[in-house]
């Protein structure tokens, strides 16, 4: 199915708060242009700050997870003699090589032994029991011979065995390794927290790498939410009862990752147990058109007089709190429309939409190679191992040919149930675009929803946002896209109850303004405002083939009817928000300082060895100060700095000022950066757009 790439009014993004008009800056130039710290549920911005372990580490805990006294090797000499006389010279000798490896440290890689052929079923119960008296720390199967009439006995590790046994269901979904286990102190925190520090790489991959060093899986990493890839972020990461000097010392062999600021604690983080994220957004060749210029006389004079306005209107008025363009993917298949077609219960249309080929796909050879001939096995050689919805769609149909509904449920729930969940979210942009259009941005109006902020004795309490739930689309991108600038996800449950239609009483109570309005996520346990807002969700519903009161097919979670629903905020203000103008010769420079740079300033410092970062820069202008200043304090002319044409790319030996705008807010965990971004320069947030300004 060719399809052009997915735009905004695609999905309803399509209205702005402010009538000021824009202008264009390149956002993610540079990856370090995009800096994201993790705020935690007490709203505690993530910072890393340090990189050494603990002063004092659980001392009785090797870093195998053993006791001391557990290290000494025994000698089981004689136990291999007995072992002779019952299995033979040769069984004999590999049964010593295994042990020796295992007493050597290798426990956890020891490959396991496999003895000589046996015709006879009394021998090998001798030999299974021998292994339960004698070397208990050994376990013993069975498995087939060279030929149909024998068996051999096959002979490993304990601990292989046990490895990753416990199922996740008995630890109430909470991260775990079992390695280590048994003899962790008690007066120590089983998890091991710290912070994850990255570069340009996503949490995932981050996670593998350390994994890999570690020789963990990385499902045994516990995080509150997935951070974007082309960025610099730091965020709060938990392990089960490893060492934090064990994973201190890893940052001499990592690339674009540093570990730091551990701690133990005693519970592991899930996903969406955060506040919010803070970030640092340097949008670069800022740039207004001489015509916008004109255009705006009366209003604002020149380009720093349009940028302070908008960023003033964005900190005083906030934006449209869309699902931005990352909820419904990156490809040419929204992934919204794949959620419509499972909500009708059209199996086979919705496995088209994930696996056709699509616009701009890097794998659409592989793509077009399967619909041209159905060759299940050929595609799985060519698709990557994290295109997780297509593999698990054909290895189903490999196993079961033309069950659609079976290949669908293979995928794993948090991405399958994202399909379904992006459609609730272009209902909601569409109804949210409505709302603005209507009754505009300035006040409350009759049959909007609001939570209430009565309680039964009649005073009027602060109802503080719930924590959001993360959508683990960013985890499970089946484009590998993972642009994610938020954890997307929804106001929780709890509070539908609290939901109120605005009538003229409560409207002439005067106890509700613009930012209080909310609008549903389509559900059973949701309420509709009684305006005209409530007829988009229908109308469009209807388009599409989809009733929201009925299902047309038996599959729970494929319906809307069948799911809770949820309420967001239509208006959202930047917290903390601060901005200011800067200009730059050298466009390979980072203009913000990350974590890691401030760690290397305090650790140079004393010696004189670093520069502060900003005296590389001059400041025009900042939110908190109005006077245009050098880096030595003196004021400056109110000169019109250069601007780039259209098309410019950077030069880094060009000598030419160009002016950047550097912003810091702080959202919560449902909200969208580049949302926020849209609303001030009054440009597509798409990745082909912003592909032609670079």
């Amino acid at each position: 199915m060719a399809m052009k790439s997915i735009e905004e009014p695609d999905v309803g993004i399509s209205c702005y708060i402010s009538n000021l008009p824009g202008f264009r800056g390149i956002l993610k130039q540079r990856y370090s242009d995009f800096i994201v710290n993790e705020v935690d549920r007490d709203e505690q911005v993530v910072h890393l700050t340090s990189l050494d372990p603990p002063a004092e580490e659980p001392k009785s805990v090797q870093e195998n997870g053993t006791k001391a006294s557990d290290s000494t090797i025994i000698d089981y000499s004689s136990q291999i003699e007995s072992f002779k006389s019952l299995a033979g010279d040769s069984d004999a000798a590999r049964l010593e090589e295994l042990i020796n490896q295992i007493n050597s440290g290798g426990d956890d890689s020891v490959p396991p032994i496999v003895l000589s052929p046996d015709y006879d079923k009394s021998h090998r119960t001798a030999i299974h029991n021998f292994f339960k008296e004698n070397l208990k720390f050994l376990v013993t199967d069975v498995v087939d011979g060279p030929d149909a009439s024998s068996k051999c006995i096959r002979v490993r590790s304990k601990s292989e065995k046990g490895r990753n046994s416990k199922k996740r269901k008995e630890r109430g979904g909470k991260p775990f390794d079992s390695r280590g286990s048994e003899d962790w102190p008690e007066n120590v925190g089983k998890f091991l927290r710290f912070n994850l520090y990255k570069e340009n790489k996503d949490t995932q991959e981050a996670l593998g790498v350390i994994g890999n060093m570690l020789s963990v899986q990385p499902r045994s990493f516990g995080f509150a939410g997935t951070k974007d890839k082309r960025a610099v972020t730091t965020q709060r990461v938990t392990v089960y009862k490893k060492q934090a000097s064990k994973l201190a010392s890893l940052n001499k062999r990592l690339i674009g990752i540093k570990v730091g600021d551990f701690c133990y604690v005693n519970e592991g983080l899930l996903l969406g147990q955060l506040w919010g994220n803070r970030f640092t957004i340097t949008l670069r060749f800022i740039f207004v058109p001489r015509a916008l210029t004109y255009f705006l006389r009366g209003i604002v004079s020149d380009t720093e007089d349009t940028i302070k306005a908008s960023a003033d209107a964005l900190g005083k008025r906030g934006f449209i709190n869309y699902f931005g363009l990352q909820r419904f993917g990156s490809g040419s298949v929204p992934t919204h429309l794949i959620g419509a077609a499972l909500l009708r219960g059209e199996w086979e249309v919705a496995v088209d939409l994930i696996l056709d080929p699509r616009d701009g796909d890097i794998l659409f050879i592989a793509r077009k190679y399967y619909k041209g001939s159905d060759d299940v096995e050929g595609t799985l050689k060519q698709l990557p191992r994290f295109l997780v919805a297509e593999r698990a769609v054909l290895q189903s149909l490999k196993k079961s040919p033309g069950n659609y509904q079976q290949a669908l449920k293979s995928i794993p729930r948090t991405l399958r149930m994202m399909y379904v969940h992006s459609y609730q979210s272009y209902l909601w942009n569409h109804a949210a675009s409505m709302r603005v259009q209507k009754y505009g941005t300035e006040q409350v109006v009759l049959g909007d929803l609001v939570y209430s902020k009565e309680i039964p004795n009649g005073k009027v309490m602060e109802l503080v946002e719930p924590e959001c739930v993360d959508d683990c689309s960013a985890t499970y991108d089946n484009d590998n896209n993972n642009n994610e600038d938020e954890v997307s996800g929804d106001i929780h449950d709890e509070k539908n109850s609290n939901v109120k239609v605005v009538t003229s009483e409560v409207l002439n109570s005067g106890c509700y303004t613009i930012d209080d309005v909310i609008l549903p996520l389509p559900g059973s346990r949701v309420i509709y405002p009684t305006n005209d807002v409530a007829k988009v969700y229908h109308d469009l519903a209807n388009k599409d083939g989809i009733s929201l009161t009925e299902s047309v097919h038996n599959l729970k979670e494929f319906s809307i009817t069948s799911m809770t629903g949820g309420y967001r905020k239509v208006f959202q203000k930047p917290i903390n928000f601060e901005w200011e103008l800067l200009t730059y010769t050298d466009c390979n420079k980072p203009l913000a300082e990350t974590d890691l740079d401030k760690i290397g300033k305090s650790v140079d410092a004393p010696n004189g060895k670093s520069e502060d970062a900003s005296d590389s820069m001059k400041q025009l202008e900042s939110s908190d100060d109005g006077a245009k200043v050098e880096p030595d304090g003196t004021e400056i002319a109110d000169d019109e700095g250069t601007v780039p044409q259209d098309g410019s790319v950077c030069n880094s030996s060009s000598q030419d000022s160009q002016i950047a705008l550097k912003l810091s807010l702080t959202l919560p965990a449902s909200c969208y950066a580049t949302m926020a971004i849209r609303e001030l320069l009054k440009t597509s947030t798409s990745v082909a757009y912003q592909k032609t300004l670079n």
